[in-house]
């Protein structure tokens, strides 16, 4: 065994040039005993050595050329793969090579049966190169493992599993031991040479075999079935890995080999619900369409699915320059990448400022405008409460004032689950800008104007799981603000797709809410991202784990718990996922007068009376806090200090 071992090393670290030279002189010797077994077979022991010199010697100086040519010495023999393309090449290899020698030895009148020394010497030959080969890599491959290698487990022994166990086999850093797997019918027997085990015989077998890592080749299996799996899987191994989605394998997007850690979309247990295409195409196939907070999570991702859907032209509206030229850089990459013809427009901008959004809704004609502009960040809103209602309310007045001015068809706001009964100046302003959006469907009956409510998106820039992971990759601790609180979920691209098909259905004045699914306790989330990235969480049960988790507190004005409606009022719409709700708004002519005063107050930088229009504006919206607009804060403070300050005021006529 230790002299197999020291051959196969001694082999594997020979110089390219020396592995090639050292199967040349193998085939040399190995093409001669063929010649000499072609001859003996069909002469017997009649045969000269003179003869026997002559035949050999043809078959060397035809069969290595021809292989040279064909690319069998350039391969690398630990990882070839014995399919159609290389018995091809060995077929015309052995084939030709056969041809030549039996012409050539007719020719020398060394024997006069040529066609029998054509096909004999072409199976003996073929024989050897598919043999020789495969054995090669079978030892060679057996070199690894005597190394320390990874030990992983495969959870499904059907088709995909194969191929992974093909992929894996191959790798020089991890080892497959066996599969697991659901089918009970499966249990004892072998796929690939791996025995195949019971799902309640996965802790025995971790143990036994020092298994570290469980990959999951099951591409077809449902986010709740997975998830379900991994709860099983995690209670033994801290690291799960799992190949592509089906469809994507289907779609050759993926291979069976792009095995990834399981993401957080994974856990969440949600089915994916396929969009109607009609819906997707409806409002922005061959038009022009508008998206503000274009470089943002949400409005990133509605662009790559608008610029996908044909649409005629893209306007990219942001008021952050390197968000802008990011998104613009990769939206050109897709339209040369998938040939499509759309005109992207970048501009910056602010949607609180009129003019600039009417000049631009009017010189590309706009027909759809998707409303992604907020600041949605709790905390700094609430630290920053005048300019939060500048932008998430008053923004969003002008905006949609300049859209039904200018004759467009379709305005979609992206709301927030945090507008219902909200207990923060984030929610607040999303909530008036959801208002006032209805208030106007009245004076405007021409523009649809809608709203799509949902919760937080994963991986958005706001979101806990960057900051989780981050916090991770830091060695923690993972701040979690409570024990118990618990929120929303769904993944950008869902989100993005939703909100496209919702903006369709849109009637005028809609409130629209997307099905989230089951809430999440961020609790059990940090928990979930720990271990996927391989690590263990420290706790009293654990305390030699890796990370530990940090409770702060919550937040100024951060809830327990995220509604998505008020009311009861709920009507289904043509996609499964988006529900319609009817909730009670003032008139236009009495918000408008409000909203009027909140942008005096506003302008006046005067945060208790924009606090107090926003309470009379939001029905429901209950502070858990006072005042923590930082500059108003400070300039109170001074004030009661006595310390005066000169204020020059812009005048206006």
């Amino acid at each position: 065994m230790q002299s197999g071992s020291s051959l196969r090393r001694f082999l594997v670290e020979l110089s390219r040039p020396s592995k090639q030279l050292t199967m040349v002189c193998i085939d040399i010797c190995a093409y001669s005993v063929c010649s000499i077994c072609t001859a003996w077979i069909l002469i017997g022991e009649e045969f000269f050595f003179s003869d026997l010199y002559l035949i050999a010697f043809t078959a060397v100086i035809v069969s290595i050329p021809l292989g040279w040519f064909l690319g069998l010495y350039e391969t690398i023999v630990r990882y070839i793969d014995i399919g159609t393309e290389f018995f091809v090449r060995a077929n015309f290899t052995a084939g030709s090579s056969a041809i030549l020698v039996s012409t050539l030895s007719f020719a020398s009148n060394l024997q006069n049966m040529p066609y029998r020394l054509a096909v004999t010497f072409w199976a003996l030959a073929l024989l050897y190169i598919c043999l020789s080969r495969y054995s090669s890599r079978l030892f060679l491959s057996s070199y690894r493992r005597e190394d320390d290698l990874e030990r992983v487990l495969i959870y499904g022994a059907g088709s995909a599993g194969a191929q992974l166990v093909g992929c894996l086999q191959l790798s020089q850093s991890v080892f497959p031991v066996a599969f697991i797997d659901d089918d009970l019918s499966l249990s004892g027997k072998r796929v690939k040479g791996l025995k195949v085990y019971r799902p309640s015989q996965l802790e025995k077998l971790v143990t036994k075999e020092k298994i570290s890592r469980v990959m999951l080749a099951l591409p077809r299996v449902s986010r709740r079935r997975r998830r379900m799996i991994l709860e099983q899987v995690e209670k033994f191994v801290s690291r799960v890995q799992t190949i592509p989605d089906f469809n994507d394998l289907v779609s050759g997007d993926s291979r069976v080999d792009d095995i990834r850690d399981m993401s957080i979309a994974d856990l969440m247990g949600r089915k994916a619900v396929p969009p109607n295409p009609e819906l997707l195409h409806a409002s922005v196939e061959e038009k022009n369409v508008m998206i503000t907070g274009a470089g943002g999570s949400i409005g990133s991702e509605l662009c790559r699915q608008i610029i996908m859907l044909k649409a005629s032209r893209i306007v990219l509206f942001d008021n952050a320059e390197i968000s802008l030229y990011r998104i613009e850089r990769e939206l050109q990459n897709l339209l040369e990448y998938h040939c499509l013809d759309c005109e992207i427009v970048s501009l910056l901008g602010s949607v609180s400022d009129f003019q600039r959004v009417d000049d631009v809704i009017r010189t590309f004609n706009i027909q759809t405008i998707y409303h992604a502009a907020a600041y949605k960040h709790v905390p700094i809103v609430e630290q920053n409460l005048i300019e939060g209602i500048q932008n998430n309310a008053i923004g969003t007045m002008q905006l949609a004032n300049a859209a039904c001015n200018a004759g467009v068809e379709i305005f979609v706001l992206v709301s927030t689950d945090k507008a219902v009964r909200p207990a923060n100046a984030m929610g607040a302003t999303k909530r008036a800008a959801e208002l006032v959006l209805q208030a106007m469907q009245e004076n405007f009956p021409n523009t649809r104007l809608c709203m799509v409510r949902f919760g937080n998106v994963l991986d958005s820039s706001g979101s806990v799981v960057p900051l989780f992971r981050e916090q991770i990759k830091k060695g923690g601790p993972v701040t979690v603000t409570h024990r118990d609180i618990v929120r929303y979920f769904m993944t950008i691209p869902e989100a993005a797709e939703l909100v496209i098909q919702a903006g369709s259905m849109a009637r005028g004045g809609d409130i629209f809410v997307l099905d989230m699914g089951e809430p999440i306790r961020i609790q059990d989330l940090a928990k979930r991202m720990i271990q996927l990235m391989g690590l263990s969480v420290c706790d009293k049960s654990n305390p030699d784990g890796d990370i530990e988790i940090a409770y702060t507190g919550l937040r100024p004005a951060e809830k327990l718990y995220e509604e998505l409606m008020i009311g009861d009022e709920v009507f289904g719409t043509e996609h499964p996922c988006i529900m319609r709700v009817v909730e009670p708004h003032e008139s236009y002519k009495v918000l408008i007068d409000k909203f009027n005063y909140l942008a005096e107050s506003v302008f006046n930088q005067d945060c208790e009376d924009a606090r107090e229009l926003l309470f009379e504006i939001v029905s429901g919206y209950e502070p858990l806090s006072g005042i923590n607009d930082l500059v108003w804060v400070k300039k109170t403070n001074k004030r009661d200090q006595g310390i005066d300050r000169k204020v020059t005021k812009l005048v206006t006529g």
